[in-house]
This record gives structure tokens, C-alpha cells and sequence, in this order.
């Protein structure tokens, strides 16, 4: 990932703790974002056992019924989990885990087979063909490794980025999707993978290595419950999370949300998650590549940052929380930027809820995204250009809460166009 940093050096007064009645502390705004945490991340582990649950059920009886169901609970597992990417940034603890579970875009020879069309090499990864599934025994780059039994530990410890190689991609959610749907061979055309159940029947298998594809996807999911499970404990009271904030002190817990919300707004979702791929016109760049379920991982992300903002959080499955917000900090200070910061909050989400209407109606997101497709394309340049915008006025509230010296993430496809082509 590009790590071009957008710098917002900025420099105010001293945060002064309020004192009128009715205020709002500093210390309860960041409360509320871990409690927000706290929140999203169990309803993500709960998605995640919902999503266990309906593979059994595919392993148990592979139907287009039973792949259907379990490819449902994928996408319905996605979205808590997307609504807690803006804690990556500024969150080291959050960070450094994020790639086992949503690393992308992944290589997926390394882990079943594919169309010829893929190729049988590429000279920057040896492992690129490995295909797991089909070879028990692996020899790749000098390296033997014992897959006679896909576990767990073996997607983790050996297969991981394997080679040091980040495409190389055998656990998370992007994982388990390639299982689920297979290739997407459409290019920019309409479809999405089209995996069979019967890849999944070890009585009629097609694909070769059906009951080894289903140890993969079962292990690679009792994975990834055994991975959010961790970071689900770091959030509540007395975890790791909550107590690597703390140790920030107030002022560093708000330029932790700030650096979050500008960091994903601008340089990981608006640069290398949305332009990058535009520019390229490349369904390769799309991070729900499998599925076609990239228009509401985005729009997820956008309501992340909302309920950063507004200090509320309507989970799924029964989770919540509500409590000091950091929109209704900055209002005390500056109404206008307050509002400010939500009307653009607001035109961000009609822009991506756009996206979402056409997805659902018209065209999947790697459509959109194709070559010549005009409409498609202004479509998603809006949304990009929504993003940016909100980030300024996020690099505003730096500065009138005193925050200094806040790095967002930045992006070559923003910030040095030209880069991306060489």
C-alpha cells in the first residue's frame, strides 16, 4: 500500500478542558468512540459466527440453496466488520492486525485453481500457482511446506504472506469470498464468480479436491472468528485497545479519531481503494472482486466515519452504542465548521448511496469503473471527490480543537497522478 503522507501540520490553541454547563469533555468523546468499537467489532465476530455456521451447512449439504445462504452471510458479515476500518488508522493495535482479515488484493492461485487466463507464473511471486488445495506437499522458492492438513495454523503461520509477498493472501475475508464465488472472469462486464456448489461435493465433485477445499474454507473461517474474537477483546473495558488509547491522554485520543477519519476519507478509500482503480479502469482494483459487493463495502466505510462523527453506532444483530460526540465538540467551539463537516459528511453519503442505487439497478462497481463508461465513471469520480472534500474540513477540526501534527494517509493516485503510470 502506498504510504505517501498527506501532512496536516497544523497548529492551534491549547485544548482547554470545558467548564460552562452542559459540555461536552474531550474524555467522553473518546469514550464514546471506544465504546463504538467495543460495539462493531462484536457485531463483526457474531457475523462471522453466523457466516461459520452456513459453511457447516454447505459442507454439510453442497446445494445452490446452502452456497446462496452462505454466500449471504459473507456480505451480511462484511458489513459491521467495514464500519470499523476507521479505527485503523492511529490505532497501531488495529493496524498491524488489519491485514489478517481484510488484506487485498490477493493472488488466488496460491489457494485453489484457476482460469488459464490467470497464467501460470509471475516472476515477483513464486507462489502465485501454489494452489493449496490441489498439492498436500509444496515446494515453492526453496521452501517445503507439509499442507497435508489445512488448519488454521497453517493458513496463518505458512501461508500468510507467504514469501513476504502481500498478495499472497490465504486468510480474512477476501479469502473466504474467492472459496464462495470463484473467479470473477468478467472482466468489466456484467457478472460476478460463479463457483459451483458441487466444488464443495466430495460425493460429486467438480474442481478436483473437493473435501480439501472444504477443510480450506472451514479453517480459513474458524480463523477468522479466532482473529476478530482477538481485537473484539482489545475494545472492551480493561482490552488492549482501550488501554493504548487511554495512555494517549485526551488530546492524543482526538487526534487518534481525526487521524482515522481523515486517513481513511482521503489517502485508503477515496485514493486506493476508489481513484486508483478509475484510473487504471482495472477490476482488479476492486476490493469486493469476487462478489461485486464493493459498492456497499465502500459505503460502509463512509458510515464508519459517520458514526465516528456523530458519536452513535446502529449495529446489526442487536449491537449499539450512543454517548459524547465529536461533532458536538467542535460546535462548541465553531458551529459553523461543525456544520460544515456534517453537510459534507451528508453529500458523501448521497454520493456513495448513488453508487449503491446504481449497483443495484444498473451496473455492478467494476462496471463502473470500465473504460468509456462515461456515466459509470462520474458515478464513482463523485464519490472520490466527496471524499477529498470532507477531508479539508476534517483538516480544519485539527486545527480548531489544537491539534497539532496529524499525518493522514495519502495516495499516489491523488497526490502524484502521474506516479501511478510509470
Amino acid at each position: 500500500m502506498n504510504k505517501t503522507l498527506l501532512l496536516a501540520t497544523l497548529a492551534g490553541i491549547a485544548l482547554m478542558p470545558a467548564t460552562h454547563a452542559g459540555a461536552v469533555e474531550g474524555g467522553a468523546v473518546v469514550k464514546t468512540y471506544g465504546d463504538i468499537a467495543e460495539a462493531a467489532y462484536a457485531d463483526s465476530l457474531a457475523a462471522a459466527r453466523n457466516l461459520s455456521a452456513a459453511v457447516d451447512a454447505l459442507a454439510a449439504k453442497p446445494t445452490d440453496e446452502t452456497l446462496a445462504a452462505a454466500r449471504q452471510a459473507w456480505i451480511a458479515a462484511r458489513r459491521p466488520y467495514q464500519q470499523t476500518e476507521v479505527y485503523r488508522f492511529g490505532n497501531a493495535i488495529v493496524d498491524d492486525w488489519e491485514g489478517k482479515v481484510n488484506a487485498w488484493p490477493l493472488d488466488e492461485g496460491l489457494i485453489d485453481y484457476v482460469d488459464a487466463g490467470y497464467g501460470a507464473d509471475n516472476p515477483e511471486n513464486p507462489f502465485y500457482t501454489a494452489n493449496v488445495i490441489a498439492n498436500p506437499k509444496l515446494s515453492v522458492g526453496g521452501r517445503e511446506i507439509d499442507a497435508t492438513e489445512i488448519t488454521p495454523e497453517l493458513l496463518a503461520g505458512e501461508l500468510q504472506e507467504a514469501g513476504e509477498i502481500e498478495a499472497n493472501v490465504a486468510t480474512g475475508y477476501h479469502a473466504v469470498e474467492f472459496l464462495l464465488w470463484g473467479q470473477d472472469l468478467n472482466g468489466t462486464g456484467k457478472g460476478a464468480g460463479t463457483r459451483p456448489a458441487t466444488d464443495f461435493d466430495t460425493a460429486n465433485c467438480t474442481g478436483g479436491n473437493c473435501e480439501r477445499r472444504v477443510a480450506y474454507l472451514k479453517a480459513a473461517t474458524e480463523l477468522l472468528i479466532s482473529d476478530l474474537t482477538e481485537m473484539a477483546d482489545a475494545w472492551k473495558e480493561g482490552g488492549g485497545a482501550r488501554a493504548e488509547l487511554a495512555g494517549k491522554g485526551e488530546a492524543g485520543g482526538l487526534a487518534t479519531i481525526l487521524t482515522g477519519m481523515g486517513s481513511l476519507s482521503y489517502g485508503e478509500l477515496a485514493g486506493e481503494r476508489i481513484k486508483l482503480g478509475l484510473m487504471l479502469h482495472d477490476p482488479e482494483e476492486e476490493h469486493d472482486c469476487f462478489s461485486d459487493n464493493t459498492h456497499m463495502s465502500h459505503l460502509d466505510d463512509v458510515n464508519g466515519i459517520r458514526n465516528v462523527w456523530f458519536g452513535a453506532y446502529e449495529g446489526f444483530g442487536g449491537g449499539s452504542a450512543k454517548g459524547a460526540a465529536l461533532k458536538d465538540l467542535v460546535a462548541e467551539k465553531d458551529q459553523a465548521l461543525a456544520d460544515e463537516v456534517t453537510a459534507k459528511l451528508d453529500a458523501t453519503l448521497a454520493a456513495f448511496e448513488a453508487m449503491r442505487a446504481r449497483a443495484e439497478t444498473v451496473e455492478a462497481y467494476d462496471q463502473m469503473i470500465g473504460e468509456g463508461n462515461e456515466e459509470g465513471n462520474a458515478v464513482v469520480q463523485a464519490a472520490v471527490d466527496a471524499l477529498v472534500d470532507q477531508t479539508r474540513s476534517i483538516e480544519r477540526v485539527v486545527a480548531t480543537l489544537g491539534l497539532d501534527q496529524i499525518a493522514f494517509e495519502g495516495s499516489d493516485s491523488l497526490d502524484n497522478p502521474n506516479a501511478v503510470f510509470q
